[in-house]
């Protein structure tokens, strides 16, 4: 195998084994010299939650020559999110021998994909006007104010284009929320063989591939509350239709341009969270499909159905599994809350649907009885991570939800951060702790009044 090959294959399998909640890479089997990878925004910072596509081509010459990188996430090329970071998808970094940096910036082959991601992850920052040479100390009241205008329009446009325009993309959403003609609830409707955006294609096919298409799905849902909260935030900083400030270092055609207009955000995040869940409500029906059919996803599950349930009894855990209607695409787990912890005395209702389309597009779950957790949406969305090499096995997926809602010392991690006012209580002061465990034992004490 040609080493640069070599190299390339290993750092992807390297970035995808690991349980980095902000990084993801992909390439189609066929072509590893061009992949594509995906940043999740940083939490406390105008990208906080966005999601941002770049591009990588690797060259023979790997890794003595460092990649090329383009930025994707460009609104068709008009839009510049960071000094470093232009509208026409050029990425200034010293390592990438895009930008003259300080001596030993350069590129060498010590450094990798995983190494470029980080960097480019670290441009978006808190403050990104410091970013441009020259504005590392700018400290005048006009640079004080030009920082809160910057901050303040790239937060906008991070949810309108990174978050909003991507998601009504995939769910065939136009921006006045009705849906395109060929989608039912915004995706479109075909059974098929099963085949997904991952399967290989051809150079010549029309078919785009986008890789992460399912994952932006998932963390919209882990993330709702969080973009609503950012929306809430810009309403009382600017007003609707205020244009945006234009920055020294912008310039026509490599700049952000437009004007705010938050209301109209809120509409259509809100758009796309109902499509998403029509969407998920929509599985159950393609599930009874593909059983009737005897497909092989529908085998599969039905025949992990079974697995799981003898492990459960094998291990005399109380957790107790059913089918919805017999159906193998929708399971329904009753959780028994953990003895001597904060959920002792619980009984939770867990639903947890499939796609057709499994494991190219990961199960959604969904807490059904109502509980207060920092692990768990206001809307019942668990935050967990289950192993890529383990997605297609459920009992993966279910084991990782429990431990999410087990783990009584987790380390911090905002990326984890899906709701935020239980996050807040949970890593805030003692008192503060004190209120989260109270609230918790409310819910698990209600949990069994509900069930």
């Amino acid at each position: 195998m040609d080493q640069s090959v070599f190299r390339i294959t290993k750092e992807l399998s390297d970035l995808q084994k690991d349980s980095d909640l902000s990084l993801a890479v992909a390439c189609r089997d066929v072509d590893v010299r061009n992949v594509k990878a995906m940043i999740i925004g940083p939490h406390e910072t105008p990208y906080e939650f966005g999601f941002f596509e770049f591009v990588f081509v690797f060259n023979k010459n790997y890794p003595r020559s460092s990649p090329q990188v383009q930025a994707t996430t460009t609104n068709d090329g008009r839009t510049r999110f960071n000094p470093n970071i232009y509208a026409n998808g050029k990425v200034c970094l010293s390592i990438l021998g895009t930008w003259r940096g300080e001596r030993g910036e350069q590129w060498s082959a010590a450094q990798g994909l995983e190494s470029i991601l980080l960097s480019i992850q670290s441009l978006m920052s808190m403050n990104p006007y410091e970013n441009e040479p020259g504005f590392e100390d700018a400290k005048e009241a006009h640079d004080q104010k030009n920082q809160k205008d910057y901050i303040q329009k790239i937060r906008h446009e991070t949810i309108r284009i990174s978050v909003v325009h991507r998601l009504e993309e995939y769910l065939g959403i136009n921006p006045d929320g009705t849906f395109a003609p060929t989608s039912v609830g915004g995706e479109i409707a075909s059974l098929g063989s099963g085949e997904s955006d991952m399967d290989i294609l051809d150079e010549e096919s029309s078919v785009p591939f986008e890789p992460f298409k399912d994952l932006c799905k998932r963390r919209f849902l882990w993330y709702y509350d969080s973009y609503l909260a950012a929306v809430e935030k810009g309403k009382s900083e600017v007003k609707d239709n205020q244009s945006f400030a234009r920055m020294p270092f912008e310039s026509h055609g490599n700049g952000m341009e437009g004007k705010f207009n938050y209301t109209e955000l809120e509409k259509r995040l809100k758009v796309i969270k109902a499509a998403l869940d029509a969407e998920t409500e929509g599985w159950a029906a393609e599930g009874l499909q593909a059983k009737a059919q005897e497909t092989t996803v529908a085998v599969n599950l039905q025949r992990q159905f079974e697995q799981v349930v003898e492990h459960f009894k094998r291990r005399d855990l109380a957790h107790s599994i059913e089918l919805e209607d017999g159906n193998p695409f929708v399971w329904l787990v009753t959780y028994f809350g953990k003895p001597m912890t904060n959920l002792d005395g619980g009984l939770f209702r867990i639903r947890l649907c499939f796609s057709a389309r499994f494991p190219e597009e990961q199960p959604r779950a969904r807490f059904e009885t109502k509980i207060f957790h920092h692990r768990i949406a206001a809307d019942g969305t668990p935050c967990y991570f289950a192993p890529q090499n383990r997605r297609e096995d459920v009992r993966t997926h279910l084991e990782a939800i429990i431990d999410a809602l087990e783990e009584e010392s987790p380390p911090y991690d905002p990326r984890t951060l899906v709701n935020p006012e239980a996050f807040k209580l949970f890593w805030g002061s003692a008192d503060d702790r004190k209120m989260y465990n109270r609230r918790l034992r409310r819910s698990v004490q209600q949990s069994m009044e509900e069930f």
